[in-house]
């Protein structure tokens, strides 16, 4: 994954997914699972890693904040626009096939990392790292979802979901030891060895069936030129020249025109990535929008707090993973309970109250700047990983229930680009803020108005639900 914690709508893709004609043995599915999984952590891993590895990185290439957001946003900018095509790759060529190829493909961009020149040089191996993700996490979720019959899909979920939350939570540990001890490229060495075990598993991996799709390419290419350029201008924000200005003006005005020009390509496309109906759906465009304003938040925590630690706080990089571990193992361990919740009183108190408890975290941060780590860091991030795993099982369940079940897959794939489409504006935004002495604060201010906007958004569109009776 582009962020270092699971995706919204991960789970949906699996449970979306069409069985396979071929029916697996047990010990067949078990190995198709482990090749999933270790597939998977590749992206969770190198996700959560790098996020403390970043300070030392940005020392080593004498490079800016603006700089340095492509690291993460080269990588999020090609994941977005062809994890949908990814997809309809594994459709058309075979999963396995695919996520093998896109294993590979992650595995050798990876190595390449590890010797990268420049910066420049990193950001372009960063985006093949994003286009080999765009293959590697549909095709793995979808996998799942297709060598398990339905009956057994929720166990094998459940181990996915536990080996994601354990190689998100171990990822910034590891990526500060690796860090601190070896140096920033070493966060890229595990990648190669996963790759090669993962493409060695899929071996046992059965026929897959195959289907005819069409690629929305044009579509993909017109999405990608809107995002980077509003990626660009975004970061671009704080001290500059009228010139730079001008030219950030420039890039925003092309961003919003190729968001126009993508939105009426797919309305005359007759296979388009993102059908034109789903925005007469108000509860869909909402949840959406909902996600979108979440994640770009937590995407301006996680930028900003490793810098804030390792620059100002001096914190080793370990110090600024062990202190990220209370968000991912409240995330891990509480998403479940949670969910349960959920289906006993309903999701709309949950997305209510996860969105508030992470706009006070936000805004905990913001106000913690000058207090002790305990009380201006780890208690809100603490909190806010609660929030988060309160939110993020119900906030699923709402968006697959939004559309039909024909569609169940159509809304994971469209929820999680635009979590990845959340993630790259937040880290624009943080590195825009970040040339300011007060940017700090306003940055998570302004994802605390983020959350607080999402919380108002479920309690407008969501009906009060009944609490289930207990029998």
């Amino acid at each position: 994954m582009a962020q270092p914690f699971a995706g919204p709508c991960d789970r949906g893709l699996i449970a979306a997914a069409p069985i396979a004609r071929a029916r697996c043995a047990l010990r067949q599915r078990t190995i198709v699972l482990a090749a999933c999984v270790l597939a998977s952590s590749m992206a969770f891993i190198d996700g959560s890693a790098l996020t403390v590895a970043l300070p030392r990185l940005r020392v080593f290439f004498n490079a800016g904040y603006d700089s340095v957001q492509w690291v993460l946003n080269g990588y999020v900018l090609a994941l977005a626009a062809l994890t949908l095509i990814g997809g309809a790759l594994g459709d058309v060529y075979g999963k396995a096939r695919m996520l093998a190829l896109g294993s590979i493909s992650f595995g050798l961009a990876s190595a390449a990392c590890i010797v990268a020149p420049s910066i420049e040089w990193l950001i372009a191996l960063r985006v093949l790292q994003g286009i080999s993700a765009a293959i590697v996490t549909p095709s793995s979720l979808a996998l799942i979802g297709a060598v398990y019959p339905r009956a057994e899909r929720n166990r094998a979920i459940g181990v996915w979901a536990a080996a994601s939350a354990l190689t998100t939570a171990g990822g910034p540990v590891l990526g500060g030891w690796l860090t601190e001890t070896f140096g920033w490229q070493w966060v890229f060495a595990i990648n190669p060895l996963l790759a090669l075990i993962a493409v060695g598993l899929l071996s046992a991996a059965p026929a897959d069936r195959h289907e005819r799709r069409r690629f929305d390419l044009p579509g993909a290419a017109i999405l990608a030129v809107a995002l980077a350029a509003l990626a660009w201008a975004l970061g671009a924000i704080g001290p500059q020249g009228a010139g730079e200005r001008g030219l950030a003006v420039v890039a925003a005005v092309l961003g919003v025109l190729a968001l126009a020009g993508y939105a009426l390509w797919e309305r005359a496309n007759v296979h388009p990535m993102t059908p034109p109906r789903l925005t007469r759906n108000r509860a869909f465009v909402g949840l959406n929008t909902a996600t979108l304003l979440l994640y770009c938040g937590l995407s301006i925590m996680f930028f900003l707090l490793s810098f804030d630690l390792i620059d100002r706080r001096h914190l080793t990089p370990t110090g600024a993973g062990l202190v990220l571990l209370p968000f991912t193992l409240g995330m891990g361990l509480l998403s479940r309970p949670f969910g349960a919740a959920a289906d006993r009183i309903g999701a709309r108190i949950l997305l209510i109250c996860g969105p508030l408890g992470a706009a006070a975290a936000f805004a905990l941060l913001a106000l913690g700047k000058e207090a002790s780590l305990i009380v201006g860091v780890l208690a809100p991030v603490a909190l806010l990983g609660v929030s988060f795993a309160t939110l993020v099982t119900p906030l699923t369940a709402v968006v697959l229930s939004s559309l039909g079940d024909a569609d169940e897959g159509l809304a994971s794939g469209v929820n999680n680009a635009v979590a990845r489409i959340a993630q790259m504006a937040g880290i624009a935004l943080a590195a825009g803020f970040a040339s300011y002495a007060a940017g700090y604060r306003a940055a998570f201010f302004a994802a605390a108005a983020m959350a607080l906007a999402a919380a108002a958004i479920a309690m407008v569109l969501l009906p009060r639900g009944k609490r289930r009776r207990k029998s």
